[in-house]
This record gives structure tokens, C-alpha cells and sequence, in this order.
């Protein structure tokens, strides 16, 4: 019964995929959410491999060779999709803190270095010289989706803390994104836990109990982008708002210097269009010297003498 049960949410979540992403361009918010997009794309791609891969086994090839292909699409497609999650969070929080430019510079900036600098140790954390070769990418693989779940359910707390001072709320798609993003945050960190130290032959409930939650995200995800969205409110700050000195101060910091001329600007740099109006321009500023002044001068001089 759990067999014929997980195939058809393997069908339903592809149905739901396809129906976020068909929600994303008729309601043409590509350009903003293409991150999660290209998630969506990446899920109905390994689906359909994985399914086709599952129909096929022990006809057209051997179960060692479909279980060696399962595998192989599995833990890749695992680590393409953990690495567009990290672009998905970066970016949700790039149109959350868009009406503070100088923030929204800053947290980027900050967040770049932190998900560049946390991949390099969960990965390089994994490799073990003792174990086999697929063992070290399964680790690093597991690590890495790890890594993009803590910083996700870092994002939905950002979120839901900054709602309010970024004008949003809970109808926002910024918000509904990021409340799947942690969803699904949180089921894999129970996934990995449950690998861990749950029990081997329950493997067919945490099957089930996943397939539901990316139902429901899903779901959830094609909900938002179906309903239209409120209207995203003006921010007013206080002066003594933290939000405003920190964007000041980041703006501040983000201002490129000035530049001078300091040698001489050859006239081959210029059009002879411009050199004719700079031309007739300098005629224009040349005044004669004034005559007038000739005899006060000479008159101070001769009393000098």
C-alpha cells in the first residue's frame, strides 16, 4: 500500500511543480523570483529521470544498473537544488530589503561571504581520506543541504522579525516564499536527524512524511502567486529607527569617491563637435581690460614718488 502511495506523491508533487511554475509566469513574476523558479525546473527534471529510471527498473535494464542511475541522479540533483536554494534565499532577502538600498547592499555583501565561507567548510568537512569516493560526495552532499537549511530558517526569522519596518505582510509572496523555503529547511534537517538515529526500517514513513511536506510547500508556494498580492506599504521610519541610521551608515560607506581631472586632458580625447563649443564658449568668457583703472593707478604712483 506505502509503495503505490509514494508513487502517486511522486506524480502529485510534479503536478504541483509544474503548477507553481505555470503560477510564476502568468502572473509574470519571473524576473523576481527566477531563483525559485529554476528550483521548481530542477525538481520536475529530477522527478520525471527518477520516475522514469523506477518505471523502467528490470525491464529495459538490470536493477544494478537502475539502482546505480538512481543513485547517481539522486544525490546530484539533491546537490544542484541545494545550491539554487542558496540563490533563492539570496534572492528573497535582495527584494525583502529593497527599499533600503544602503541594507540591502550591505546584507548582500555579507551574506555572500557567509554562504561562500559556510560551503567551503561543509564540504570540506565532509571528505574523509578512509572512506570511499561516493561516501565523501554523499557526505558533502548531506552537509551541504544542511548548511542551506540553517541559513533558509536564518532568512524566515530575518523575515518575520522585519515584516513590518520593510512594509510587508503576511499576504507578501516575499513572505509566502520564505515560509516554504523554512518548511522545507525544517524537513530536511529532520530527514538528515532521522537517517541518523531514527529506525532503518521505518525508511518508508520518512519517505512519506517528505513527499507530503514538498506537497504541502508546494502547494503553498502556488497558492501566493495565484492570489493577487497586497500592496507593498510605503516605509515610514522614525529618526531614531535602527533600520534607518544602519542604511544611512551603509549608504554612507558604499558611496563611491569623486574623481578629478589632475593632468591636462589632451584635445584628441575630445569630438570636434565638442571642441567648437568649448571654443566659442572661451570667446565668450574673454573680457578686454578695463582702461578706467589706468589713471587712478598712475596718479597712486606719482604721489609715491
Amino acid at each position: 500500500m506505502s509503495v503505490p502511495f509514494l508513487t502517486l506523491l511522486s506524480y502529485l508533487e510534479t503536478g504541483l511543480c509544474v503548477a507553481a511554475l505555470l503560477a510564476i509566469l502568468i502572473k509574470k513574476q519571473w524576473v523576481d523570483y527566477w531563483a525559485l523558479g529554476s528550483l521548481i525546473v530542477a525538481r520536475v527534471l529530477s522527478n520525471a529521470l527518477l520516475m522514469c529510471i523506477w518505471h523502467f527498473a528490470g525491464h529495459r535494464f538490470s536493477k544494478q544498473i537502475a539502482y546505480d542511475l538512481y543513485f547517481s541522479v539522486y544525490w546530484s540533483s539533491l546537490a544542484v537544488e541545494s545550491i539554487i536554494a542558496l540563490l533563492v534565499v539570496y534572492t528573497v532577502f535582495r527584494l525583502a530589503m529593497e527599499p533600503l538600498k544602503g541594507l540591502q547592499t550591505l546584507g548582500m555583501l555579507i551574506f555572500k561571504w557567509a554562504a561562500g565561507i559556510s560551503v567551503l567548510v561543509a564540504v570540506g568537512s565532509a571528505f574523509d581520506p578512509h572512506m570511499k569516493l561516493t561516501d565523501n560526495l554523499v557526505a558533502a552532499i548531506s552537509q551541504l543541504q544542511r548548511t542551506q537549511s540553517i541559513l533558509t530558517l536564518c532568512l524566515l526569522l530575518f523575515v518575520c522579525f522585519a515584516i513590518r519596518p520593510m512594509g510587508l505582510n503576511y499576504g507578501s509572496r516575499i513572505f509566502g516564499v520564505s515560509l516554504g523555503l523554512g518548511m522545507m529547511a525544517t524537513n530536511d534537517l529532520v530527514q538528515s536527524v532521522w537517517l541518523v538515529f531514527g529506525d532503518p526500517h521505518m525508511g518508508t514513513v520518512r519517505s512519506l512524511a517528505n513527499g507530503l511536506m514538498i506537497c504541502v510547500t508546494l502547494a503553498l508556494w502556488t497558492t501566493y502567486f495565484a492570489l493577487p498580492e497586497p500592496k507593498r506599504r510605503i516605509i515610514v521610519l522614525p529618526t531614531t529607527s535602527p533600520f534607518l541610521r544602519w542604511n544611512q551608515i551603509s549608504q554612507a560607506l558604499g558611496d563611491s569617491p569623486g574623481f578629478v581631472a589632475v593632468g591636462g586632458v589632451p584635445p584628441e580625447l575630445f569630438a570636434p563637435a565638442e571642441l567648437e563649443v568649448m571654443r566659442r564658449a572661451s570667446l565668450k568668457m574673454v573680457t578686454p581690460f578695463p582702461q578706467q583703472i589706468d589713471a587712478p593707478i598712475q596718479a597712486s604712483a606719482s604721489r609715491a614718488i
